[in-house]
Protein backbone atom coordinates (compact mmCIF):
# COMPACT_ATOMS: atom_id res chain seq x y z
CA UNK A 1 0.00 0.00 0.00
CA UNK A 2 2.76 2.20 1.10
CA UNK A 3 6.07 3.52 -1.34
CA UNK A 4 9.43 3.60 0.67
CA UNK A 5 8.93 7.22 1.19
CA UNK A 6 5.87 8.62 -0.70
CA UNK A 7 2.25 8.26 0.57
CA UNK A 8 0.27 5.15 -0.36
CA UNK A 9 -1.45 4.70 -3.13
CA UNK A 10 -4.56 6.59 -3.32
CA UNK A 11 -7.06 5.04 -4.32
CA UNK A 12 -5.84 1.67 -1.83
CA UNK A 13 -5.91 4.64 0.74
CA UNK A 14 -9.38 6.17 0.19
CA UNK A 15 -10.99 2.46 0.11
CA UNK A 16 -9.43 1.74 3.83
CA UNK A 17 -9.96 5.44 5.06
CA UNK A 18 -12.89 6.66 3.41
CA UNK A 19 -15.39 5.31 5.69
CA UNK A 20 -13.68 7.03 8.88
CA UNK A 21 -13.21 9.87 6.65
CA UNK A 22 -17.02 10.69 5.75
CA UNK A 23 -17.59 10.32 9.55
CA UNK A 24 -15.58 12.67 10.78
CA UNK A 25 -16.78 15.01 7.65
CA UNK A 26 -20.63 14.29 8.87
CA UNK A 27 -19.13 14.89 13.10
CA UNK A 28 -17.88 18.67 11.47
CA UNK A 29 -20.88 19.15 8.90
CA UNK A 30 -23.88 17.51 10.85
CA UNK A 31 -25.25 16.79 7.82
CA UNK A 32 -24.63 13.64 5.04
CA UNK A 33 -25.33 15.25 1.78
CA UNK A 34 -22.37 18.18 3.76
CA UNK A 35 -20.17 15.45 5.12
CA UNK A 36 -20.14 13.75 1.31
CA UNK A 37 -19.35 16.99 -0.51
CA UNK A 38 -16.96 18.12 1.85
CA UNK A 39 -15.01 14.60 1.93
CA UNK A 40 -15.40 14.64 -2.18
CA UNK A 41 -13.84 18.14 -2.15
CA UNK A 42 -10.84 17.02 0.19
CA UNK A 43 -10.13 14.05 -2.47
CA UNK A 44 -10.52 16.33 -5.18
CA UNK A 45 -8.08 18.67 -3.91
CA UNK A 46 -5.84 16.15 -2.63
CA UNK A 47 -5.73 13.88 -5.44
CA UNK A 48 -3.42 16.02 -7.66
CA UNK A 49 -1.28 16.48 -4.95
CA UNK A 50 -0.79 12.93 -3.76
CA UNK A 51 2.77 12.33 -4.23
CA UNK A 52 3.82 15.39 -2.46
CA UNK A 53 1.70 14.87 0.54
CA UNK A 54 4.01 12.58 2.60
CA UNK A 55 3.64 8.84 3.71
CA UNK A 56 0.58 9.94 6.52
CA UNK A 57 -2.00 11.68 4.64
CA UNK A 58 -4.77 11.65 7.33
CA UNK A 59 -3.95 15.10 8.05
CA UNK A 60 -3.88 16.61 5.02
CA UNK A 61 -7.27 14.89 4.36
CA UNK A 62 -8.72 15.82 7.05
CA UNK A 63 -7.38 19.29 7.19
CA UNK A 64 -9.18 19.51 3.55
CA UNK A 65 -12.63 18.80 5.23
CA UNK A 66 -12.73 21.10 7.22
CA UNK A 67 -11.66 23.40 4.69
CA UNK A 68 -13.87 22.28 2.28
CA UNK A 69 -16.58 22.76 4.90
CA UNK A 70 -15.52 26.28 5.85
CA UNK A 71 -15.76 27.51 2.17
CA UNK A 72 -19.10 25.82 2.09
CA UNK A 73 -20.72 27.94 4.64
CA UNK A 74 -18.68 30.81 3.39
CA UNK A 75 -20.01 31.10 0.14
CA UNK A 76 -23.38 30.74 1.69
CA UNK A 77 -22.85 33.41 4.68
CA UNK A 78 -23.38 30.23 6.79
CA UNK A 79 -21.79 31.19 10.20
CA UNK A 80 -23.73 29.81 12.91
CA UNK A 81 -27.00 27.75 13.32
CA UNK A 82 -29.08 28.66 15.70
CA UNK A 83 -31.12 26.17 17.97
CA UNK A 84 -34.99 26.28 16.51
CA UNK A 85 -36.52 25.83 19.94
CA UNK A 86 -34.27 25.41 22.93
CA UNK A 87 -36.79 24.22 25.17
CA UNK A 88 -36.07 21.00 23.39
CA UNK A 89 -32.85 20.54 25.16
CA UNK A 90 -34.36 20.45 28.44
CA UNK A 91 -34.30 16.85 29.52
CA UNK A 92 -37.79 15.42 29.95
CA UNK A 93 -39.12 15.06 33.15
CA UNK A 94 -40.23 11.69 34.19
CA UNK A 95 -38.72 8.50 34.03
CA UNK A 96 -36.27 7.29 31.02
CA UNK A 97 -37.84 5.50 28.08
CA UNK A 98 -35.93 3.33 25.43
CA UNK A 99 -35.41 6.94 23.62
CA UNK A 100 -34.09 8.72 26.26
CA UNK A 101 -30.45 8.01 24.52
CA UNK A 102 -30.78 8.95 21.38
CA UNK A 103 -32.90 12.35 22.58
CA UNK A 104 -29.58 12.93 24.62
CA UNK A 105 -28.00 11.99 21.30
CA UNK A 106 -29.95 14.45 19.46
CA UNK A 107 -29.43 17.22 21.78
CA UNK A 108 -26.27 17.03 21.99
CA UNK A 109 -26.12 17.06 18.45
CA UNK A 110 -27.92 20.52 18.29
CA UNK A 111 -25.90 21.90 21.22
CA UNK A 112 -22.70 21.33 18.46
CA UNK A 113 -24.88 22.66 15.83
CA UNK A 114 -24.20 26.33 16.83
CA UNK A 115 -20.84 26.40 17.21
CA UNK A 116 -18.26 27.64 14.74
CA UNK A 117 -17.27 25.24 12.40
CA UNK A 118 -13.48 25.81 13.87
CA UNK A 119 -14.48 24.97 17.17
CA UNK A 120 -16.78 22.39 16.51
CA UNK A 121 -14.00 20.68 14.79
CA UNK A 122 -11.79 20.99 17.34
CA UNK A 123 -14.09 19.91 19.63
CA UNK A 124 -14.58 16.61 17.24
CA UNK A 125 -10.96 16.12 16.94
CA UNK A 126 -10.64 16.01 20.47
CA UNK A 127 -13.31 14.03 22.31
CA UNK A 128 -14.90 12.07 19.39
CA UNK A 129 -11.26 11.01 17.73
CA UNK A 130 -9.22 11.14 20.53
CA UNK A 131 -6.46 13.44 18.69
CA UNK A 132 -3.61 15.80 20.99
CA UNK A 133 -3.93 19.16 20.44
CA UNK A 134 -0.30 19.15 18.37
CA UNK A 135 -2.33 16.97 15.81
CA UNK A 136 -5.69 18.87 15.72
CA UNK A 137 -3.14 22.06 15.25
CA UNK A 138 -1.53 20.05 12.12
CA UNK A 139 -5.32 19.51 11.22
CA UNK A 140 -6.32 22.81 11.58
CA UNK A 141 -3.51 24.63 10.51
CA UNK A 142 -3.15 26.86 13.69
CA UNK A 143 -0.69 26.23 16.77
CA UNK A 144 -1.50 23.80 20.09
CA UNK A 145 -2.77 27.37 21.83
CA UNK A 146 -5.05 28.05 19.45
CA UNK A 147 -6.85 24.79 19.35
CA UNK A 148 -6.84 24.95 23.15
CA UNK A 149 -8.49 28.40 22.50
CA UNK A 150 -10.64 26.85 20.21
CA UNK A 151 -12.16 24.19 22.65
CA UNK A 152 -11.70 26.41 25.93
CA UNK A 153 -14.25 28.65 24.08
CA UNK A 154 -16.21 26.08 22.42
CA UNK A 155 -16.58 24.45 26.04
CA UNK A 156 -17.67 27.80 27.40
CA UNK A 157 -20.26 28.51 24.96
CA UNK A 158 -22.06 25.15 25.55
CA UNK A 159 -21.90 25.68 29.28
CA UNK A 160 -23.49 28.90 28.45
CA UNK A 161 -26.40 27.31 26.28
CA UNK A 162 -26.93 24.76 28.77
CA UNK A 163 -27.17 27.52 31.47
CA UNK A 164 -29.76 29.56 29.63
CA UNK A 165 -31.64 26.08 28.61
CA UNK A 166 -32.10 25.32 32.45
CA UNK A 167 -33.33 28.78 33.42
CA UNK A 168 -36.06 28.13 30.29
Amino acid sequence: MTTDDGPPDFDTWVSHRGAGLLRFAYLVTRDRGRAEEAVQDALIAAYPRWSRIGADPDAYVRRCIVNADISRWRRFFRRETPVDDPTALRPLAGGPDHAASHADADAVWQLCASLPTRQRAAVVLRYYEGLPDADIAEILGCTAATVRSQIHRALGSLRATLKEVDQL
